[in-house]
Parts: structure tokens; C-alpha cells; sequence
């Protein structure tokens, strides 16, 4: 029974030539019914259109068509087991393309954005990686972003997130109480090493933001979830301010004010002191979020009040003192 042919307007043929070369470049080695299903024409349509590339290209420093300067196949591939193969290419491989650098970074990017919960087309994903990969001028470097002790409990974020389903775990309060919470888990973000997820609390009736490493004891629940990021909205900032807060007064240096971000207090404006010195007010969820920021800066900031924040604080230091003369 002889192919019934799909009948194109012009546009509909140019739309048509203009993707089959990606997509013949996406495939290596790919038969003509393959291709045909594809782009929901005939058989002969997809042989037509190999016959007219063949044949089109762009003239070189003579003027004139030279082979380098056309389009083709691979002929025997072609005739004899009704599959296309290109072996040159022309005008593509002239634009601009990523450094090998470069699509090594976007790479990493890709891999980190995989691991979190909200991005679940994974897919997709690793089908934009292998074009990267392809696409550089060189063979990008082999990459990969580290894994974290959080990997587990992101990973179990992720199945929440795609089953609809409320996230349990036990969590180290700011007062070093341990208590179980159920979550909707909205989104994962990261700040240096560290982990955050940030959810709506069905046990404080609230959105919250919580520390992975703090959280233990992870498991998805039966429960479905009752807020979506279209229905909370998620603020900007990763650290919001909350009555339980804890108010701490540093002095900093003014090169490292900024390292404070989203702890400082917007409601105290920065107080120059002896030193050359800004006084600060931050505000923190705990004292053990103090002693992670404190250490990140040596040298640049000291903790003034309370004296509760100074003690923790030195105590904490002179234990990692003691740890490294050891």
C-alpha cells in the first residue's frame, strides 16, 4: 500500500527542514520511519527532505559549492538500510559554542538543581546535560557536586514533594528540645554547606524554616499535603524573624557586615564604636546558629550581649581550641 503523504502549506515545509537537522544531530544513527514518526509525515517525505539537504549548503572563499561546503550523509547508510547519518555539517558547527568551562559549570549547576525536591523532571534534566556535553567546543570535565550527610533526607523531601504527602521528623528547637513536627514541604535551599527546608508547619500553624541537620528521625507520611508554594507564599529571604528569636549585640568589621545578611535586625541601624568597629544588632533562632555564624568570620566579629551568647560562644571555641592541641 503505497504511503499517504501529509500535504504542507510553505511555512509548514520550512518549519519542518529547520528542526530536522537539530534533530538529525540530537541522533547519531536514526532510520527514515523513525523520523517519519517523529515528524508525522511519510517515509518519503523524511527521504525528500535528506535528497534537498544534500544539496544545500553555503559557499566557501572560492565562491562556489565545494563538498566541504554542503551538507552529507552517510550514502550507504542511507540507500542500503534506510538510515541517516551526518558526516558533515555546515554553518552550525560556526556558531558560538560554550567553553569546555563553561558547560562544565553548567553542568554542576544542573546536578545541584536535580537534587532538589521542586525540580522532579529529572529527565529533562539529564537530556539538557548530555546537550551540554555535546554541544561545547571541547569535552567538558568530568564534574560532580559533593554529597552531604543531608542526601538521605533530601531524597526523602523529594518523594514527599512528588506523592503530595505531609514530611515527618524530630526537630532540635532553639530551646534544645527535641519535638516531632509534620510539614508541607515547599522548598529545599542551601547556604554554603548548609541545608534548609522550608515548609508550612501543621504544628505551629505556620510556615517555618528548618535546618537539615537538625532534623532527624525523617519519614513521609499518609497524610496529603495542605499548602502548595502557589498557596504560601515563600519568602526571599532565607531567615525570617519570629517573637522567639534571640537578640545578640556584635561588634563587626565594616568589610564583613555584609556575611550577616538576613541575621541583622532591620529595626537598629549599625553604631559605629572604638576600633573602627560597627555595632550590630542580629537576631538568631538559637545559640548554635550563633556559634556557626561567629566562627565563619575570625578575627571580625565579637559577641557583646547577653552574656548567656558570649558564654556559649567561648565555650564553644575553647572546646574546638582544646580538640586541635589535642
Amino acid at each position: 500500500m503505497a504511503e499517504k503523504r501529509t500535504q504542507m502549506q510553505a511555512q509548514d515545509k520550512l518549519a519542518f527542514l529547520l528542526s530536522l537537522v537539530p534533530y538529525l544531530m540530537d541522533h547519531d544513527r536514526v532510520s527514515v520511519a523513525e523520523a517519519a514518526r517523529h515528524f508525522g509525515v511519510s517515509k518519503q517525505q523524511i527521504r525528500d527532505a535528506v535528497m534537498m539537504l544534500v544539496v544545500s549548503g553555503i559557499p566557501g572563499d572560492t565562491r562556489t559549492y565545494q563538498p566541504e561546503d554542503l551538507f552529507d550523509i552517510a550514502w550507504d547508510d542511507f540507500e542500503e538500510h534506510d538510515e541517516i547519518v551526518l558526516t558533515n555539517m555546515v554553518a552550525i558547527d560556526e556558531t558560538p559554542r560554550f567553553s569546555a568551562r563553561e558547560a562544565a559549570a553548567l553542568i554542576a549547576g544542573l546536578q545541584y538543581l536535580s537534587a532538589l525536591p521542586e525540580h522532579a523532571d529529572r529527565a529533562a534534566i539529564a537530556s539538557l546535560t548530555d546537550k551540554l556535553s555535546r554541544g561545547a567546543s571541547a569535552l567538558p570535565a568530568a564534574v560532580a557536586v559533593e554529597g552531604s550527610t543531608s542526601d538521605e533526607t533530601i531524597s526523602l523531601i523529594r518523594q514527599a514533594v512528588e506523592q503530595g504527602v505531609q514530611l515527618g521528623f524530630d526537630y532540635l528547637n532553639a530551646r534544645g528540645e527535641r519535638e516531632r513536627r509534620r510539614v508541607d514541604p515547599l522548598r529545599v535551599d542551601a547556604v554554603d554547606t548548609d541545608w534548609y527546608l522550608r515548609g508550612w508547619d501543621h504544628t505551629r500553624e505556620a510556615f517555618r524554616t528548618f535546618r537539615l541537620d537538625r532534623m532527624s528521625a525523617p519519614e513521609i507520611t499518609d497524610e496529603p499535603i495542605n499548602h502548595r508554594s502557589a498557596d504560601v507564599p515563600v519568602p526571599d529571604t532565607l531567615f525570617v524573624g519570629s517573637s522567639e528569636d534571640l537578640t545578640v549585640t556584635i561588634d563587626i568589621a565594616p568589610s564583613a557586615l555584609s556575611l550577616l545578611g538576613d541575621y541583622l535586625d532591620s529595626s537598629s541601624a549599625p553604631v559605629e564604636v572604638p576600633g573602627g568597629l560597627l555595632r550590630v544588632t542580629i537576631r538568631v533562632a538559637h545559640y548554635h546558629s550563633l556559634k556557626r555564624l561567629i566562627a565563619g568570620m575570625p578575627g571580625l566579629a565579637t559577641v557583646i550581649s547577653p552574656d548567656e551568647a558570649r558564654a556559649v560562644v567561648q565555650d564553644w571555641a575553647m572546646t574546638g581550641a582544646d580538640r586541635y592541641a589535642e
